[in-house]
Protein backbone atom coordinates (compact mmCIF):
# COMPACT_ATOMS: atom_id res chain seq x y z
CA UNK A 1 0.00 0.00 0.00
CA UNK A 2 2.67 2.65 0.92
CA UNK A 3 4.45 2.07 -2.30
CA UNK A 4 1.02 2.08 -4.52
CA UNK A 5 0.96 5.67 -2.57
CA UNK A 6 4.57 6.85 -2.76
CA UNK A 7 3.94 5.94 -7.15
CA UNK A 8 0.57 8.04 -7.00
CA UNK A 9 2.13 10.75 -5.74
CA UNK A 10 5.18 10.69 -8.07
CA UNK A 11 3.18 10.01 -11.18
CA UNK A 12 -0.08 12.22 -10.71
CA UNK A 13 0.93 15.51 -8.74
CA UNK A 14 -0.12 18.66 -9.93
CA UNK A 15 3.01 20.71 -12.33
CA UNK A 16 3.16 23.17 -8.85
CA UNK A 17 3.16 20.61 -6.57
CA UNK A 18 5.30 18.39 -8.14
CA UNK A 19 8.52 17.19 -6.66
CA UNK A 20 11.53 16.89 -9.07
CA UNK A 21 11.57 13.14 -9.29
CA UNK A 22 7.93 13.81 -10.70
CA UNK A 23 8.75 16.13 -13.01
CA UNK A 24 11.62 14.04 -14.57
CA UNK A 25 9.22 11.65 -14.67
CA UNK A 26 6.33 13.39 -16.84
CA UNK A 27 9.69 14.68 -18.67
CA UNK A 28 10.72 11.24 -19.87
CA UNK A 29 7.32 9.65 -20.84
CA UNK A 30 6.65 12.90 -22.77
CA UNK A 31 9.88 12.46 -24.58
CA UNK A 32 9.98 8.87 -25.32
CA UNK A 33 7.58 6.05 -25.58
CA UNK A 34 7.74 2.59 -23.32
CA UNK A 35 9.15 4.21 -20.64
CA UNK A 36 9.28 2.77 -17.42
CA UNK A 37 7.07 4.03 -14.53
CA UNK A 38 8.99 5.01 -11.03
CA UNK A 39 8.31 2.99 -7.93
CA UNK A 40 9.37 3.89 -4.18
CA UNK A 41 10.82 1.26 -2.06
CA UNK A 42 11.67 1.18 1.53
CA UNK A 43 14.83 -0.57 0.32
CA UNK A 44 16.13 -1.57 -2.82
CA UNK A 45 17.99 -5.03 -1.39
CA UNK A 46 15.99 -8.20 -2.17
CA UNK A 47 14.21 -6.35 -5.03
CA UNK A 48 14.65 -8.08 -8.96
CA UNK A 49 17.17 -9.61 -7.61
CA UNK A 50 19.20 -6.93 -5.90
CA UNK A 51 21.40 -7.27 -2.99
CA UNK A 52 24.35 -4.93 -1.33
CA UNK A 53 26.58 -5.20 -3.92
CA UNK A 54 24.13 -2.85 -6.33
CA UNK A 55 22.83 1.05 -5.91
CA UNK A 56 21.10 1.43 -2.97
CA UNK A 57 19.48 4.51 -3.78
CA UNK A 58 18.04 3.99 -7.44
CA UNK A 59 18.47 1.43 -10.14
CA UNK A 60 16.09 0.67 -13.07
CA UNK A 61 15.30 -3.44 -13.29
CA UNK A 62 14.36 -4.13 -17.05
CA UNK A 63 12.99 -7.26 -16.89
CA UNK A 64 9.85 -5.73 -14.59
CA UNK A 65 10.19 -2.12 -16.40
CA UNK A 66 10.45 -0.40 -13.43
CA UNK A 67 12.92 2.04 -12.02
CA UNK A 68 13.11 1.73 -7.69
CA UNK A 69 13.57 4.87 -5.57
CA UNK A 70 14.97 4.22 -2.05
CA UNK A 71 11.89 6.48 -0.15
CA UNK A 72 14.62 8.64 1.43
CA UNK A 73 15.02 12.03 -0.28
CA UNK A 74 12.43 12.12 -3.14
CA UNK A 75 12.17 15.75 -2.74
CA UNK A 76 15.95 16.43 -3.40
CA UNK A 77 17.14 17.43 -6.70
CA UNK A 78 19.77 15.14 -6.78
CA UNK A 79 17.54 12.23 -6.89
CA UNK A 80 15.93 13.38 -9.48
CA UNK A 81 19.32 13.23 -10.97
CA UNK A 82 19.47 9.81 -10.10
CA UNK A 83 16.27 8.97 -11.84
CA UNK A 84 16.97 11.34 -14.91
CA UNK A 85 20.19 8.69 -15.20
CA UNK A 86 17.92 5.58 -15.08
CA UNK A 87 15.59 7.17 -17.76
CA UNK A 88 18.42 7.25 -19.97
CA UNK A 89 19.20 3.78 -19.94
CA UNK A 90 15.50 2.92 -20.48
CA UNK A 91 15.70 5.29 -23.50
CA UNK A 92 18.77 3.27 -24.57
CA UNK A 93 16.91 0.19 -23.94
CA UNK A 94 13.64 0.67 -25.50
CA UNK A 95 14.84 2.14 -28.64
CA UNK A 96 18.25 -0.04 -29.82
CA UNK A 97 20.95 2.08 -28.50
CA UNK A 98 21.26 -0.78 -26.19
CA UNK A 99 21.58 -3.95 -29.01
CA UNK A 100 23.80 -1.48 -31.03
CA UNK A 101 26.14 -1.29 -28.10
CA UNK A 102 26.01 -5.01 -27.07
CA UNK A 103 26.80 -6.49 -30.11
CA UNK A 104 29.44 -4.12 -30.84
CA UNK A 105 30.84 -4.94 -27.00
CA UNK A 106 30.72 -8.75 -28.05
CA UNK A 107 32.56 -8.60 -31.26
CA UNK A 108 35.26 -6.63 -30.07
CA UNK A 109 35.54 -7.77 -25.93
CA UNK A 110 39.04 -6.21 -25.74
CA UNK A 111 37.63 -2.72 -26.02
CA UNK A 112 34.79 -3.12 -23.53
CA UNK A 113 35.65 -0.62 -20.47
CA UNK A 114 36.11 1.56 -23.37
CA UNK A 115 32.63 1.19 -25.05
CA UNK A 116 31.13 0.70 -21.56
CA UNK A 117 32.27 3.80 -20.69
CA UNK A 118 31.23 5.53 -23.92
CA UNK A 119 27.45 4.34 -23.13
CA UNK A 120 27.63 5.65 -19.50
CA UNK A 121 28.79 8.82 -20.75
CA UNK A 122 26.07 8.98 -23.45
CA UNK A 123 23.28 8.25 -20.91
CA UNK A 124 24.14 11.27 -18.86
CA UNK A 125 23.93 13.47 -21.35
CA UNK A 126 20.65 12.23 -21.99
CA UNK A 127 19.88 12.93 -17.88
CA UNK A 128 20.54 16.59 -18.75
CA UNK A 129 18.34 16.95 -21.84
CA UNK A 130 15.62 15.41 -19.28
CA UNK A 131 16.42 17.75 -16.87
CA UNK A 132 16.27 20.37 -18.87
CA UNK A 133 12.95 19.61 -19.97
CA UNK A 134 11.67 18.78 -16.69
CA UNK A 135 11.58 22.61 -16.12
CA UNK A 136 14.87 21.74 -13.18
CA UNK A 137 17.67 24.40 -12.61
CA UNK A 138 20.80 24.04 -14.37
CA UNK A 139 23.31 22.06 -11.88
CA UNK A 140 26.89 21.15 -10.84
CA UNK A 141 26.64 17.23 -9.62
CA UNK A 142 29.32 18.00 -7.48
CA UNK A 143 27.71 19.80 -5.26
CA UNK A 144 25.09 17.16 -4.87
CA UNK A 145 27.85 14.13 -5.10
CA UNK A 146 31.57 13.95 -3.58
CA UNK A 147 31.88 10.72 -5.49
CA UNK A 148 30.31 8.93 -8.62
CA UNK A 149 27.10 7.81 -7.77
CA UNK A 150 26.67 5.36 -9.98
CA UNK A 151 29.75 3.28 -9.18
CA UNK A 152 27.90 -0.36 -8.46
CA UNK A 153 25.23 -2.10 -10.74
CA UNK A 154 22.48 -0.10 -11.25
CA UNK A 155 20.45 -1.20 -14.26
CA UNK A 156 19.57 -4.49 -16.20
CA UNK A 157 17.79 -7.70 -15.79
CA UNK A 158 17.27 -9.25 -13.03
CA UNK A 159 19.10 -10.90 -11.14
CA UNK A 160 20.49 -7.22 -10.93
CA UNK A 161 23.32 -8.13 -8.49
CA UNK A 162 24.80 -10.05 -11.44
CA UNK A 163 24.76 -6.15 -13.66
CA UNK A 164 27.95 -4.55 -14.63
CA UNK A 165 29.30 -1.86 -13.45
CA UNK A 166 30.65 0.84 -15.03
CA UNK A 167 31.91 4.26 -13.09
CA UNK A 168 32.95 6.74 -15.13
CA UNK A 169 33.89 9.52 -12.37
CA UNK A 170 32.33 12.61 -10.78
CA UNK A 171 33.70 14.87 -13.32
CA UNK A 172 33.08 12.85 -16.61
CA UNK A 173 29.08 12.53 -15.05
CA UNK A 174 29.06 16.27 -14.43
CA UNK A 175 30.52 17.07 -17.86
CA UNK A 176 27.93 14.93 -19.66
CA UNK A 177 25.19 15.96 -17.45
CA UNK A 178 25.69 19.55 -18.59
CA UNK A 179 26.21 18.58 -22.24
CA UNK A 180 22.73 17.44 -22.39
CA UNK A 181 21.27 20.08 -20.43
CA UNK A 182 22.67 23.29 -22.53
CA UNK A 183 23.06 21.63 -25.36
CA UNK A 184 20.27 19.58 -25.95
CA UNK A 185 19.70 15.53 -27.54
CA UNK A 186 21.66 15.52 -30.56
CA UNK A 187 24.82 16.77 -28.57
CA UNK A 188 24.66 13.19 -27.13
CA UNK A 189 27.52 11.49 -29.16
CA UNK A 190 29.49 9.69 -27.09
CA UNK A 191 32.66 8.00 -29.48
CA UNK A 192 31.12 5.53 -31.61
CA UNK A 193 27.74 5.84 -29.99
CA UNK A 194 25.76 8.73 -31.78
CA UNK A 195 22.17 9.95 -30.54
CA UNK A 196 20.43 9.41 -34.49
CA UNK A 197 18.28 6.61 -32.53
CA UNK A 198 17.24 8.70 -29.93
CA UNK A 199 16.48 11.73 -32.18
CA UNK A 200 14.30 9.62 -33.98
CA UNK A 201 12.60 8.06 -31.45
CA UNK A 202 12.14 11.77 -29.24
CA UNK A 203 8.39 12.82 -28.90
CA UNK A 204 9.07 16.32 -27.13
Amino acid sequence: MTIRLSLMIILCATPAAASPVSKVTQAARASFERMPLVQVVDQIEGICGADHTVNTRAVYCTTRDVILVSGQDMGAAQTAYLVAHLYGHAAQVQHGVADVALRTIQSRREEEPALRAMVARQVDCVAGVLFRRAGLPAADLRDWFSTDPFPQPHWGRQPLRSGSAMGIGLNNRNQWFNVGYSRGLSSCVSGEFGPDLLVRADQF
